[in-house]
């Protein structure tokens, strides 16, 4: 008898952390950390948003323990689809400025990533009003 091949791994869904969720991610948050061991047991992919990265480096930050984050999860590029999308997305929602730029972005990458998908941030209400009801998002 032969056996079946092996499937390829796929993941069950997207782990995406906003500025504040990959800074607590950096600070080894307990609240993070426990969802990040969750997203490995459960093969999640873990992401952010390149556009992030800009929030969150700054001169203060464990720049080892930043890397060593990093280097455990995908930073999706914010290409001129996503970027379209980001202002599609503040203009559909009424939200106008910079203020909402690498929210939006954010957001346009967590709507084309595998769902279900589950943003993880400090900032729930304008990241609620982005995505509507097709992601979830957990205050952290």
């Amino acid at each position: 008898m032969t056996p079946f091949p092996a499937a390829p791994a796929a993941p069950g869904g997207t782990l995406i952390l906003d500025s504040e969720g990959l800074a607590k991610a950096v600070q080894r948050d307990r609240t993070v950390t426990g969802w990040l061991a969750l997203a490995r047991a459960d093969d999640l992919r873990v992401i952010t948003s390149a556009a992030t990265l800009v929030e969150v480096i700054h001169p203060r930050i464990n720049r080892p323990a930043l890397e060593w984050t990093l280097s455990r999860l995908v930073i999706e590029p914010v290409t001129e689809p996503i970027a379209r999308h980001a202002a599609a997305l503040i203009a559909n929602t009424g939200l106008h400025g910079h203020k909402y730029a690498i929210d939006a972005m954010l957001s346009a990458t967590a709507l084309a990533a595998p769902g279900p998908a589950t943003i993880l941030t400090s900032d729930p209400e304008d990241l609620t009003t982005l995505c509507g009801s097709r992601i979830t998002v957990i205050k952290v």
